[in-house]
């Protein structure tokens, strides 16, 4: 709609100075639409299950590590729990089917998912039996992917979509608009385009945007921060949602920071003071998309081509954030195609072209020292934990031992079945 008004408030500036019906342009076209699917609101929060038998991973997600489980978010369909205490010999425990689902995070045995618009939570001192809590609704505002075309915003927000439930799919329709504009003149649609890590806490991978710091959550969808205080009997909606801009796509908690990748460079917000984040600096690099993960006031980001953020650039970044209101860059490094990435102890681990691993001592010299590169999987993110690095790949969840960073060794692998 505001852009709707963009193109009323020019065609009238270009009448008061003139423009006459000669100048004006008709232009019709024909755009491929997706309407909104929506599933009433009560069978929508009544259809979560918890389920003790697992079920296959057909599709890579997000992952999380938590007192011997790995906790795997499959886009859409729910959560998959796995017994991870030995390594070497995963086993898959049960499923949280949850519709919407894209991300967890873990706190003090409480795990949090979101669910398109709610935030749901879960008791899992019982891994192998979840029980599930409670929700806050409508906190969240979120839709499917979609794969292609327009979304037709007005029909998911509309008085009148309120009333229909929650928007859980899409059906593709043509739509045919016509407009008129004078020459020279910028057009808008009313369209937009569907290009669309106290206690004890659960080890998210880079790809997150789920956040925690002392007894809050922070989440990070659509432009805006949300916060969550986790610190009651139940999670409380801690602040306004803050709009921080962006198109801000992961995050990660460091020291009372919270590290944000964007379409264009790291977002930094100090959370010293939980409520109320504040602005200290953002580092621009090549239009792409990125996840940052942080140790030792060192900051290692991504950017890879091949994705809606439309560049050709694949690099790793790495930058000085001792001071976070002036983070300064060390060197960058031509890659692949990389996406998720881990740091643990000077080591540095990135899922591209498979898994690459280097010693990250001395930043300046990373390329000389690699100290592994695994191919043949399509990498997707990592986890690095008490010497066990978990990745989730297209084809499956890879682990690999790397006490021994002379002999790293493969321990296990879970397919994902397509």
């Amino acid at each position: 709609m505001k852009k709707l008004m963009s193109l009323f408030c020019v065609s009238l500036i270009c009448l008061l100075c003139g423009c006459n019906d000669d100048m004006k342009v008709r232009e019709t076209i024909t755009l491929t639409m997706n309407e909104p699917v929506f599933m009433p609101a009560d069978v929508f929060r009544s259809s979560v299950k918890v389920k003790t038998q697992p079920e296959e991973i057909t599709q890579q997600g997000k992952i999380c590590f938590y007192e011997g489980y790995l906790y795997v978010s499959e886009p859409g369909r729910g959560i998959h729990i796995i017994d991870n205490r030995n390594p070497s010999s995963p086993r898959a425990t049960g499923f949280i089917e949850l519709i919407g689902n894209a991300d967890i995070a873990i706190r003090n045995n409480m795990l949090y998912a979101d669910s398109y618009v709610d935030l749901i939570w879960f008791d899992i001192a019982n891994p192998a039996l979840p029980v599930l809590k409670d929700r806050l609704e409508n906190v969240f505002e979120t839709l499917p992917p979609v794969e292609e075309g327009e979304i037709d915003y007005q029909m998911c927000f509309s008085e009148e979509a309120k009333t229909k439930g929650v928007v859980v799919g899409w059906t593709k329709k043509e739509k045919t608009i016509t407009h008129e504009y004078y020459k020279n003149e910028e057009i808008y649609y009313d369209m937009a385009s569907s290009n669309s890590s106290g206690g004890s806490t659960g080890v998210n991978g880079s790809m997150s945007r789920f956040g925690l710091y002392q007894d809050y959550l922070y989440v990070v969808l659509n432009n805006q921060m949300s916060i969550f205080n986790l610190g009651g009997a139940k999670p409380e909606k801690a602040a306004d949602n803050m709009y921080i801009g962006g198109n801000v796509e992961t995050i990660f908690s460091y020291k009372d920071c919270m590290f944000m990748g964007t379409p264009t460079g790291m977002l930094i917000y100090s959370v010293a003071d939980p409520v109320k984040p504040e602005y200290q600096s953002f580092m621009s690099h090549v239009y792409g998309c990125d996840p940052v993960v942080v140790e030792d006031d060192i900051a290692y980001v991504t950017v890879h081509a091949g994705n809606n953020c439309g560049q050709n650039f694949n690099e790793l970044i790495i930058l000085d954030v001792s001071d976070v209101k002036r983070p300064q860059p060390i060197v960058a490094y031509t890659m692949t195609k990389p996406k998720g990435l881990g740091i643990d102890n000077g080591t540095l681990f990135l899922c591209d072209d498979g898994l690459k691993i280097y010693n990250a001592n001395d930043p300046q010299t990373l390329m000389a020292n690699r100290l592994a590169h695994y191919s043949g999987m399509e990498g997707y993110d990592v986890i690095p934990y008490n010497n066990v690095l978990m990745m989730i790949a297209e084809d499956g969840i890879y682990q690999y031992d790397y006490s021994d960073l002379k002999e790293i060794r493969l321990l296990s692998k879970i397919a994902v079945k397509k």
